[in-house]
């Protein structure tokens, strides 16, 4: 048997360091075991899903020097490699599940449902579909779908009983099936879930272990059960431990930056990266940290991966990075990281486009343009101050934008204005004065190059992390005080959308 493992992000975001850490791990598997790695796009999320995330995902996967037998861009005898381009193969497996009696088509409004869950909510039961439409006459809904109305496709669950599975970290795994949810299958629009995909994806692609995030155990019965229906063999499950951060708190943008972009744009190796995510799960002597891509492979055990969670520890990555940096690379290859680094084209070319109105001479760069190079900025709490909003307004102001940040779909310079306009709204207080401190905050200068053009051009992680850190100069909050902001924040969102909708009439 060919080993063979993949990993399959969604291009929703910046791409993770979880991922990478994922990926990583699948990839060290396979070929320790001479098998094959897969990448495949898991793009179902069509609201959300883009085509710009999918690049940034592959180059920074590239980036870290990983590489995979079979993908959306190298090709492969189990393709198409993206989840959006297979949605035939998807329903044609769901009618089988309909016409074997393990399926059946969901008719209820979104307003039922949502009641049914208040009302278990309320009764303190877990939160599932009742199984209204699985007892529909066959019939009735022949006529109801030729009508033409939406409907999802479900799983049928069993009512009782256990479902037992294996995972290689943790043995046998028990989940009653009385908390497993009616999973969908397919969604209204044709568009089949993660469920069906995955399962279908990974057997149809021969896929021999599946690693992913044990946030997906829970899942795992209704994979399982999937698995039976078809009639096919399970692959074997790891379930990995979540990355953490120092204080063991799951990893988390809200605390450290979690894009691979991040660290590519701050100068780490991508070696010392992927190093430093190999480490959990290969036997080292103490000192004995360095150990490239080969090794890792060599050495790789999944019995070494703790289920306690591998920690993040940024501290730890600056150590290891400059270990590389003065003891592996030789004079001529730390020259060329340091051009690589410094004279990125992409990066280079919207920073020169930017300045060449804005400077008379190029020895003004440096002096303009630092800070679209730099980490941290050092500011002290007199410059964050300077301007005309009070201290504790600011700090509140600063958490609202790492909170509206988070949740924006794009980062573009256009989002970025809308965000800090919301947010100098819910603090009353006028955008321009609210402006000033968040120049100082993110160029260390009360005026500079254009504030949300320099914002797009930084990224979401390293305009979080100046954030943050202004936050920290500032004093910090607490938890209390994040939370109630917070709130403040998402009865602002809900009022918006309201006016929203009433505008459209």
């Amino acid at each position: 048997m060919t080993v063979r493992t993949r990993v399959a992000p969604s291009p929703t975001g910046d791409p993770h360091v979880g991922t990478a850490y994922v990926a990583l791990m699948n990839y060290l598997f396979a070929k320790r075991h001479g098998g094959q790695f897969l990448l495949r796009i898991e793009d179902t999320d069509r609201a959300r899903s883009t085509p710009e995330s999918e690049a940034m995902i592959l180059g920074s996967l590239r980036w870290l020097g990983l590489t995979w037998d079979e993908g959306p861009d190298v090709g492969g005898p189990h393709g198409p490699y993206r989840q959006s381009e297979r949605s035939d193969i998807y329903r044609e497996h769901a009618d089988r599940l309909l016409a074997d009696g393990h399926a059946f088509r969901c008719f209820c409004q979104p307003a039922r449902l949502d009641a049914l869950r208040q009302s278990q909510r309320a009764a303190g039961q877990p939160t599932h579909y009742d199984g209204l439409c699985a007892g529909l006459d066959p019939a009735d809904v022949a006529k109801r779908v030729a009508a033409g109305e939406p409907h999802v496709v479900r799983m049928k669950i069993p009512a009782e009983g256990v479902c037992r599975f294996e995972d290689m970290a943790r043995g046998t795994i028990e989940i009653a099936w009385n908390t497993v949810d009616m999973q969908i299958l397919l969604k209204s629009d044709g568009m089949p879930t993660y469920h069906l995909a995955n399962v279908v994806d990974d057997h149809l692609m021969e896929i021999t272990h599946v690693m992913r995030g044990e946030e997906w155990i829970s899942s795992a019965p209704k994979h399982q059960l999937l698995y039976q229906y078809f009639g096919w063999e399970m692959p074997k499950l790891f379930h990995l431990p979540l990355l953490r951060n120092p204080d063991r708190s799951k990893l988390s943008k809200r605390k450290n930056p979690t894009s691979i972009l991040y660290y590519e744009r701050m100068g780490y190796l991508p070696q010392a990266l992927t190093n430093y995510l190999g480490l959990s799960a290969v036997s080292h002597a103490e000192g004995e940290e360095l150990l490239e891509t080969e090794a890792l492979i060599r050495e790789f055990d999944v019995a070494n991966i703790t289920l306690g969670g591998p920690i993040f520890d940024v501290t730890k990555l600056d150590w290891l990075n400059g270990r590389y940096l003065r003891e592996v690379l030789s004079p001529e290859a730390f020259k060329q990281a340091v051009v690589d680094w410094a004279v990125n084209p992409v990066y280079l070319d919207k920073v020169a486009e930017m300045l060449k109105t804005r400077i008379s001479r190029l020895s003004d760069i440096g002096l303009s343009a630092a800070f679209l190079f730099a980490g941290r900025l050092g500011l002290t709490p007199e410059q964050l101050t300077d301007g005309k909003v009070p201290q504790d307004a600011l700090v509140m102001g600063f958490h609202l934008a790492t909170v509206g940040f988070d949740s924006l779909p794009v980062w573009t310079s256009a989002e970025v204005e809308r965000v800090l306009r919301e947010v100098s709204g819910v603090m009353e207080v006028k955008f321009k004065d609210f402006v000033r401190h968040m120049f100082i905050v993110i160029t260390g200068k009360p005026q500079s190059l254009p504030l949300f053009q320099s914002m797009e051009l930084l990224g979401r992680d390293i305009c979080r992390e100046r954030l943050r850190e202004a936050i920290a100069t500032l004093g910090g909050a607490s938890e209390k005080q994040r939370k109630d902001w917070t709130a403040r924040w998402d009865a602002a969102a809900r009022e918006r959308a309201l006016e929203v909708q009433d505008q459209a009439g």
